[in-house]
């Protein structure tokens, strides 16, 4: 068979059913033979969107999301989603069309070298230069995005070599030298985080985004449930204790809840999964090492003492560890510890009233109450990332964000490959205008490929955070944060076929929530929000 002919049967022996992507004549094979195969295309109308989507897909479905670009301009349009899932930690695979290889390096039409563009933020990249390579690559480029620290993969294919004929024979395992990722604990460290664990009287644990690639979410449950600790979660972490559960404190950092920060900065054991320790979560980590014991358990080497100093590092996948630790550790006297945190629990984010605007928090707070418990939600960055992560109620579905980025335009594309992905009913998308801007042409992909997704478009009129951080740094000195010109989201929503209202007022918050969660087609809800309304 063909190389084109080789890539789809490697994505079909993968069990890929769905890929995001946008055509170009580097990328014709591929997508020739695209057309014989039971795989689902989904066309965006840019191609980071497709990365995206690719990546939400990754994300909710555990298993490495696929998206394809041309040669030139449309490869290196995917470099934004590439590093957003690079960052985040998330398994992509990213099939990229090239230039004949006699052409390379000679600036021809469309050429761009995409593998070393996209070198620093990619897991691994491939050039492929002979056919033959092709099932050996492609084996690999699956294993290295979904094993060890999930995160993207580059392969980038001449158009010659899509074209040439090689005997096809995928392989069934994949040895790559230097490549072994530690999944198992050492002994030795795993006794030393238990007796940790059992000397501490005011313990919490604070978990990221690696609990999700690890597939640990109930392990780390349980694993609080039977030790008693209480847990904070980064951004990233979102969801993974129900918002309601006793233990669970809420979001830590620079935005995130006074008991969540007060319970890191008054532990007397601080243990670290699947998290990077990044500012936003931990601005002072040197006050924190100088008087807290810290476990780190990260999948990844690279992170343990990156950020923040830790007296016991385990390198091991979260799950095996959980498992392990749920097996060995006992619960903890954290009683006086628990009801100390309990007082410093507050209400949450401010209720304001604001005349002729919808309070976001009180939207928020409303809308999450009443999504199914599996329900898939999705913000975008900016102010309305940070009312989501205040006052959404996440029970048993999923938070989904682009956390180490801060990617404006995400969720419209991650919510469509989010409900591609997820046996869930209710995806819901929530966005500021100025992010969806950014990606507001895939309301068109929604209706082709018939993907509903529930919008929620925050319209204050202005870039919110920056207006916001100019407010308070320089002197109210706003520049080139007035979105004036912005069209009627609603009336546009319309336009494409989809069912949208407006809203200015809390008293209509109920009833909007209950007309953009009926029925099972896509809808638009455009919420007018005060440009004054503050991140916390």
């Amino acid at each position: 068979m063909t190389g084109a002919k080789a890539i789809v049967a490697s994505l079909e022996q993968e069990g890929v059913t769905t890929v995001f992507g946008y055509p170009g004549a580097a990328i014709c094979p591929v997508y020739d033979c695209l057309s014989d195969s039971p795989i689902c295309h989904i066309l965006v109308r840019q191609e980071q969107n497709a990365g995206h989507a690719a990546a939400a897909y990754g994300r909710i479905s555990g298993r490495p999301g696929v998206c394809i670009a041309t040669s030139g301009p449309g490869a290196l349009n995917l470099l934004t989603a590439l590093a957003t899932a690079y960052m985040d930690s998330v398994p992509l695979v990213a099939i990229t069309g090239q230039v004949p290889s006699d052409q390379l390096g000679r600036d021809v039409f469309q050429e761009a070298d995409i593998t070393g563009a996209a070198e620093p933020f990619t897991k691994h990249s491939f050039l492929v230069k002979d056919a033959a390579d092709i099932p050996r690559i492609m084996k690999e480029a699956f294993y290295l995005a979904g094993t060890g620290r999930p995160g993207p993969v580059l392969i980038d294919v001449p158009l010659d070599v899509q074209k040439k004929e090689l005997d096809f024979a995928y392989p069934d395992s994949v040895s790559i030298r230097g490549y072994h990722p530690s999944t198992r604990a050492n002994p030795l460290q795993l006794r030393r985080v238990a007796e940790a664990i059992a000397a501490a009287r005011r313990p919490v644990i604070c978990a990221g985004g690696g609990v999700f690639s690890a597939g640990a979410r109930p392990q780390m449950q349980s694993f609080a449930e039977r030790c008693g600790i209480p847990v904070v979660t980064t951004m990233m972490g979102l969801g993974l204790m129900p918002s309601s559960h006793p233990l669970y404190l809420g979001m830590l950092g620079s935005f995130g809840c006074s008991a969540a920060n007060y319970a890191i900065h008054h532990s007397d054991l601080l243990i670290l999964i699947g998290t990077r320790a990044g500012d936003r979560a931990m601005r002072q980590p040197g006050v924190l090492e100088r008087r807290t014991r810290i476990i780190h358990i990260d999948i990844d080497p690279a992170e343990i003492r990156k950020n923040m100093e830790a007296n016991i590092p385990l390198v091991a996948d979260a799950r095996l560890v959980l498992e392990e630790l749920c097996e060995t550790c006992q619960a903890t006297d954290t009683g006086m510890w628990l009801a100390e945190l309990r007082e410093k629990q507050g209400s949450g984010a401010p209720f304001s009233d604001r005349p002729a605007f919808v309070n976001p928090h009180r939207l928020i707070a409303a809308l999450t109450q009443a999504l199914d418990s599996d329900a898939v939600y999705v913000a975008d960055v900016g102010l309305n990332q940070i009312w989501s992560a205040r006052s959404s109620r996440i029970k048993e579905g999923r938070f989904l964000t682009s956390g180490g980025m801060g990617t404006m335009g995400y969720a419209l594309p991650a919510a469509m490959g989010a409900r591609l992905a997820t046996t869930a009913r209710q995806v819901v998308a929530v966005m500021g205008d100025g992010g969806f801007q950014m990606s507001m042409q895939e309301l068109a992909t929604l209706c082709q490929h018939d993907i509903p997704v529930k919008m929620v478009v925050l319209r204050n009129d202005c870039l919110g955070l920056v207006r916001q951080i100019q407010k308070q740094d320089y002197a109210e000195r706003y520049e080139a944060v007035d979105l004036a010109g912005s069209p009627d989201f609603a009336a546009l929503a319309q336009v494409y076929g989809i069912r949208a209202m407006t809203i200015s007022d809390n008293d209509e918050i109920d009833e909007a929530v209950q007309a953009l969660l009926a029925g099972e087609k896509s809808f638009l809800l455009q919420c007018l929000v005060s440009p004054d309304e503050p991140a916390v």
